[in-house]
C-alpha cells in the first residue's frame, strides 16, 4: 500500500502476499445482479461484475458495471443515472473534447455509485449500418473510432475508475454473435478494425481489455493467443488485464494461456466457471504454470493501482445529476448532423407556427437497448413499450423535445403522429411542422434492412405534401432509407440523444445552438451499395440460422467512404459530411513537416455567414499506388460571423503506412502523398503533395 511505488512494483507485492485461492479468486468475477436463489454477498451492487474483498491484504470489493453511455445499474445510491447520446453522436462531434468530457461524466457517476470498473470504451468498427450495436460504438474510420474513444477513456479513468476498451475484436455484427467466425486476411485486420483498437489503448491507456464473443479466422476470441499474447501485449506493450465478455470463456487453461486473464460472470452465463474447478485442476497438473496465474493477477492488480481504484476508496457520494445532463446535452449539441436545410428552412423563429409530430416527442426521447441502456434518474416516461425481455426493455429518456420547444418558440403544439391524415391536417395548420422518426436497436441482434418501421416513411410523405416545410429529427442506430428526403425542407440525424436530447434538439432547432456534427459513417442509399446486401440472420428473435463465418475480406480493409471510393459508389451522404447555419471558406492550404518529419497541414478556416458555427476541415490522404484514400487528420474549428483562424493539422502516421507482414511493423512507402483537404470524404477542396522517404519507414501509434 506504500504509494510511492509503481503500480507495477505494489501488484507484485501483493501477488507474492497472496494465496493460491485468492489469486484464483482474482481471476473470476461473479455476475453481480440480484441472484435467485438467495441475497447478494456483502457489498455487492447489483452490477455486472462482482469480486469479493480480502480484508486480509486491505483489498476492498469490487464492482462494475455497464457502459459506454453512462452507469446501467443504480449502485449504493439507488437512483439512476444521466445517459450520454449514443457512441456515433459522440464520434459525430469529430471533437476529442467532447468525448473526454463524457468520459469524465460517466467515469464520475460510476464512481459516486460505488463502481471501481466501468465497461466503457466501445470502439468496433461501423462495417454495416444495420449492426445493432453500432449506436455503442466510434464509427467506420479507424482514426476518427480510436480517437474518439481514446479520449473517452481516458476521461473515464481521471476519476479513478478503470475503463473498459471493447470488443476485441471484429465483433462487427450481432447476429449469431457468439458463434460467428469474422473472417479477414490479418493484414486488412491490422489496418483496420485492430488500428482502432490500438490508437484507442495508445491513446486512452485502459485498464481493460474486454474480449470478444466471436470467433476470428476460426478461433474463439477469448482463445485468440495471436491477438491476446503476441499483438495486444507483445506488440503493443499493454499492462493492463483482458476480461472476457459475458458468456464469452469456452475453456480453462487454453484460454488463459492464450491471454485471457479474468472470465466475467461464467457461472451465470459460461456453461462453467472454467477458471475455477478447471483451471485449478490444469493448476494442480502442470499444465496451466503458477508463472501465468501470477502475471494474471498482476495486470488486474496493477489496474486497480494504477487508476486509484485502491488507493480511494468507493463509496457512496453525491452525483451532480443535473450539471451532468448538460454534459449530455452537450454532446449531442457538438454530434447532431444537420443532413438537409432546404431555403434555410432552420433555424426556427419564435415567431413561426409549429406542429410537432410523432415519435413520443410530447415525453422524451428514444434510447437504444441491451447492456448499455441507462435507466434514466428522471424515469421512464413512456412505460411497457416492447420488447420487454431481453434484449429490452425498450425505453425512453425523460427529455421531452416538446416541452423545450415550447419554451424557445412561439405557438408549438402536439401530434402523435398515429394517424397521418389527422397529422396531415395538424401540418397544414402549422408555418412549419417538425416530425420525428424512430427505429430501435439493441445488442444482440441487427436490423434486416434500413427502413423506418411502422409507417413512419407514409406518416412522414403525408405531412411534407400538407407542409413542404418539414423538417425531420430521426432518433436511430444511424443511416435508414429516406424515400421523402426530395419533399422535406430539412433533416437531422440526432442518434439516440441521451438525457439532455429535448434540450438539445430544441436548441438547435431555434438556433440557441448551431449543430456542428460531421457523419462519423457512410450514409448508403440502400442496401445494395453495402459489401453484404443481406445479414443471414438478422431480425429481432429471428428464427433463421445466422452464418457460421462472414467474409470480411469482401471489403478488407477498405471499410465505409472507402468501399464506396473503391467501388465507385455514391452514398446519399458521404462520410464527414454535415451542414450548419453558416457558411465557411478556406484559404492558404498548405503541407509541411514537423521536427520528426511528419507531415502537417495548415489551411486559414473563416466564417463567411451571419451566425457562429463550428467547421471540420478533413484531412485525406491517399498513399503512392493506393486506390483509396484515408482519413489522416482534422480540426473542429468554432467561429463567429467574419472570424477566420489558421489552424495547424498533424497527420496520424499511420493513416499514411501499411502494415508490412514480412517486416513486422508499420512502413510509410517512400514516394509522392497526395494531401487532401476537404469537407467530407467526397468533397475535396484543394489537394496537394507531399514526399516521403525512406528515413520514415516504421510508425508507432503515439
Amino acid at each position: 500500500m506504500d504509494r510511492s511505488l509503481s503500480p507495477d512494483r505494489r501488484a507484485e507485492l501483493i501477488v507474492a502476499a497472496m494465496t493460491d485461492d485468492e489469486k484464483f479468486r482474482m481471476i473470476r468475477a461473479d455476475f453481480g445482479q440480484v441472484k435467485e436463489k438467495g441475497p447478494n454477498p456483502p457489498g455487492a451492487l447489483n452490477g455486472a461484475g462482482f469480486i469479493p474483498a480480502i480484508p486480509r491484504l486491505g483489498l476492498p470489493v469490487l464492482n462494475e458495471t455497464d457502459a459506454g453511455l453512462g452507469v446501467t445499474r443504480d449502485g449504493n445510491d439507488g437512483l439512476g443515472a444521466i445517459s450520454l447520446p449514443a457512441g456515433l453522436a459522440t464520434a459525430a462531434s469529430f471533437d476529442p473534447a467532447v468525448a473526454h468530457a463524457g468520459g469524465r461524466m460517466i467515469g464520475g457517476e460510476a464512481r459516486g455509485k460505488g463502481y471501481g470498473v466501468l465497461l466503457a470504451g466501445g470502439v468496433n468498427l461501423t462495417r454495416d449500418p444495420r449492426n445493432g450495436r453500432n449506436f455503442e460504438y466510434a464509427g467506420e474510420d479507424p482514426v476518427l473510432a480510436g480517437t474518439i474513444v481514446g479520449a473517452t477513456v481516458k476521461g473515464v479513468q481521471e476519476r479513478k475508475v478503470v475503463a473498459t476498451v471493447k470488443h476485441f475484436v471484429i465483433n462487427d455484427l450481432e447476429s449469431g454473435r457468439n458463434t460467428l467466425s469474422s473472417d479477414i486476411d490479418p493484414v486488412a485486420l491490422r489496418e483496420s478494425d485492430l488500428l482502432a483498437f490500438q490508437l484507442a489503448i495508445a491513446k486512452g491507456d485502459p485498464g481493460s481489455v474486454m474480449s470478444s464473443y466471436n470467433r476470428i479466422n476460426g478461433t474463439y476470441a477469448g482463445e485468440h493467443d495471436w491477438l491476446l499474447n503476441q499483438v495486444l501485449k507483445q506488440e503493443w506493450g499493454f499492462k493492463g488485464y483482458v476480461m472476457s465478455d459475458w458468456g464469452g470463456v469456452h475453456s480453462g487453461a487454453k484460454a488463459a494461456l492464450a491471454g485471457l486473464d479474468q472470465e466475467s460472470a461464467g457461472e451465470f452465463f459460461d456453461k462453467e466457471v472454467y477458471f475455477d474447478k478447471p483451471l485449478r485442476a490444469a493448476y494442480a497438473s502442470g499444465e496451466f504454470p503458477k508463472a501465468r496465474l501470477d502475471d494474471m493477477v498482476k495486470r488486474i492488480m496493477r489496474s486497480l493501482f494504477a487508476h486509484g481504484v485502491i488507493d480511494e476508496p468507493l463509496k457512496k457520494s453525491k452525483v451532480p445529476y443535473e450539471a451532468d445532463r448538460i454534459v449530455a446535452r452537450d454532446a449531442l449539441e457538438a454530434g447532431a448532423v444537420l443532413l438537409r436545410n432546404e431555403g434555410g428552412l432552420l433555424p426556427l423563429s419564435a415567431k413561426q407556427s409549429v406542429a410537432v409530430i410523432g415519435g413520443h416527442a410530447d415525453k422524451g426521447v428514444f434510447a437504444g437497448g441491451g447492456s448499455s441502456l441507462v435507466t434514466d434518474v428522471a424515469g421512464d416516461p413512456v412505460p411497457g413499450l416492447e420488447p420487454q425481455k431481453w434484449p429490452g426493455p425498450m425505453k425512453y429518456h425523460a427529455s421531452a423535445p416538446l416541452g423545450f420547444m415550447q419554451k424557445l418558440g412561439g405557438k408549438v403544439s402536439f401530434d402523435p403522429g398515429t394517424d397521418p391524415a389527422a397529422a396531415a391536417k395538424a401540418a397544414a395548420g402549422a408555418d412549419v411542422a417538425v416530425v420525428f422518426v424512430t427505429k430501435w436497436a439493441a445488442e444482440s441482434f441487427d436490423a434486416p434492412d434500413l427502413a423506418l418501421p411502422d409507417g413512419q416513411d407514409a406518416l412522414v410523405e403525408a405531412v411534407a405534401k400538407a407542409n413542404p416545410k418539414t423538417v425531420v429529427i430521426l432518433e436511430t442506430n444511424g443511416p435508414v432509407k429516406m424515400p421523402w428526403l426530395a419533399h422535406v425542407g430539412a433533416a437531422m440525424e440526432a442518434w439516440y440523444p441521451g438525457s439532455g436530447g429535448g434540450d438539445a434538439i430544441a436548441r438547435l432547432l431555434y438556433g440557441v445552438a448551431a449543430p456542428s456534427g460531421r457523419l462519423p459513417l457512410s450514409w448508403p442509399k440502400d442496401e445494395s451499395q453495402l459489401p453484404r446486401a443481406t445479414i443471414q440472420g438478422a431480425g429481432l428473435y429471428a428464427k433463421a440460422k445466422p452464418a457460421d463465418n462472414v467474409d470480411y475480406d469482401i471489403e478488407g480493409a477498405d471499410v465505409g467512404y472507402r468501399w464506396f471510393e473503391k467501388t465507385k459508389r455514391e452514398p446519399l451522404f458521404p462520410f464527414g459530411y454535415g451542414l450548419t447555419y453558416t457558411n465557411f471558406a478556406y484559404s492558404d492550404f498548405a503541407v509541411d513537416k514537423d521536427a520528426k518529419g511528419r507531415p502537417v497541414a495548415h489551411v486559414t478556416v473563416k466564417n463567411t455567414g451571419k451566425a457562429a458555427g463550428a467547421d471540420v476541415p478533413q484531412i485525406y490522404v491517399t498513399a503512392p499506388g493506393a486506390a483509396t484514400r484515408r482519413l489522416a487528420g482534422w480540426s473542429k474549428v468554432a467561429l463567429k460571423p467574419g472570424a477566420s483562424r489558421r489552424v495547424d493539422i498533424p497527420l496520424e502516421p499511420l493513416a499514411l503506412a501499411r502494415y508490412d507482414d514480412k517486416a513486422g511493423g508499420w512502413h510509410v512507402a517512400a514516394g509522392s502523398y497526395a494531401i487532401k483537404l476537404a469537407r467530407s470524404a467526397s468533397d475535396v477542396v484543394e489537394e496537394t503533395n507531399v514526399t516521403l522517404g525512406e528515413s520514415f519507414p516504421v510508425v508507432k501509434a503515439p
